[in-house]
């Protein structure tokens, strides 16, 4: 059967779950206690949050974990409604198999309005006995104080470069993939620390039956790579505005990138040009500034060149 393998490699035990090892640690007490408060998992895409839960509920209840654990999205239903009806219900009623409490998993919690956010806020306080909520969320800022407080917070850090690889290796070796030296390294670069991000481009790569090779794994994530962009910034700096600019055109071509796309891959790569830090607190400044200009809708190509021309000034005082 063909799966998608974010949910076939997802861990199942909080021991499989990779680099979060301190937080992993936290839950395995609530589950030797059979006891947790609510809890709050915030942190961006990609890092574990909604795989801790899951791990969390199976741990706290065994074979019974889906008759006492309820995940929703708060995305798809925002308003007060959804907590008046779904989440009272569920909340209201008897855990089964002899559980102390049911668990509620509120993904994407931020997403709620704020009158919703009010009546979860007496909803937690109500059913406090007979349910435990988990809210997962990318901005904890976003969710209203009186919640906050009511919850134990968990920051999700993103995956460092070597949990990532690790786990991919590990996915390779599983399906026997034929990958080519330095995908794995050009992977890590486009996942910046988003494991979803980074198995999910790599069951892409394989779906076209051909070696995974960096231009693959570029072409099917709709980046460049990091040779490619550093390309054009040494162009730039070096003086050669025209080449810098051609190969500007390349890589938007080939890979069919907007100019937010390459603006921020630019940002990643500035901080490893070889000048100096004035040079590049005024490259990270004019960066920000074209990006703010594509934002508000200039022109990409306009702007960009303009970049471009900016470093090669900056090239010059160097």
């Amino acid at each position: 059967m063909n799966e998608i393998w974010t949910e076939k490699y997802r861990p199942k035990t909080l021991d499989e779950v990779v680099g979060q090892k301190s937080i992993t640690d936290r839950l395995k007490g609530y589950v030797e206690a059979k006891n947790m408060s609510h809890l709050m998992f915030a942190g961006s895409p990609g890092t574990g949050k909604t795989t801790c839960a899951l791990a969390l509920a199976r741990s706290m209840y065994g074979d019974s974990w889906r008759g006492n654990f309820i995940e929703l999205n708060a995305s798809d239903d925002r308003g007060i409604d959804v907590v008046r009806g779904k989440i009272k219900d569920f909340a209201r009623t008897a855990p089964v198999d002899g559980a102390e409490f049911k668990i509620i998993f509120l993904d994407e919690s931020d997403a709620l309005t704020n009158d919703a956010q009010g009546a979860l806020r007496r909803t937690m306080e109500k059913y406090s006995k007979t349910c435990r909520f988990i809210l997962s969320c990318n901005y904890s800022s976003k969710i209203i104080d009186p919640i906050q407080s009511r919850c134990a917070v968990f920051r999700f850090r993103p995956l460092s470069n070597e949990d990532i690889r690790e786990y991919l290796e590990r996915i390779c070796k599983e399906e026997n993939l034929e990958v080519e030296e330095g995908a794995l390294d050009a992977l890590v670069y486009i996942a910046r620390g988003d494991m979803r991000r980074a198995v999910n481009t790599l069951q892409t790569a394989d779906s076209l039956g051909v070696p995974i090779s960096v231009d693959v794994i570029s072409k099917v994530s709709g980046s460049a790579n990091e040779e490619e962009i550093m390309g054009i910034l040494t162009s730039a700096l070096a003086g050669r505005f025209t080449e810098a600019s051609s190969k500007l055109d390349k890589v938007m071509i080939d890979y069919g990138l907007s100019g937010q796309d390459i603006i921020r891959q630019m940002h990643s790569q500035i901080f490893k040009l070889s000048v100096d830090t004035e040079s590049k607190v005024k490259l990270i400044d004019k960066t920000g500034e074209i990006e703010f200009r594509i934002i508000e809708g200039s022109n990409e190509k306009i702007q960009l060149e303009a970049l471009l021309a900016y470093m090669v000034l900056i090239g010059e005082k160097n």
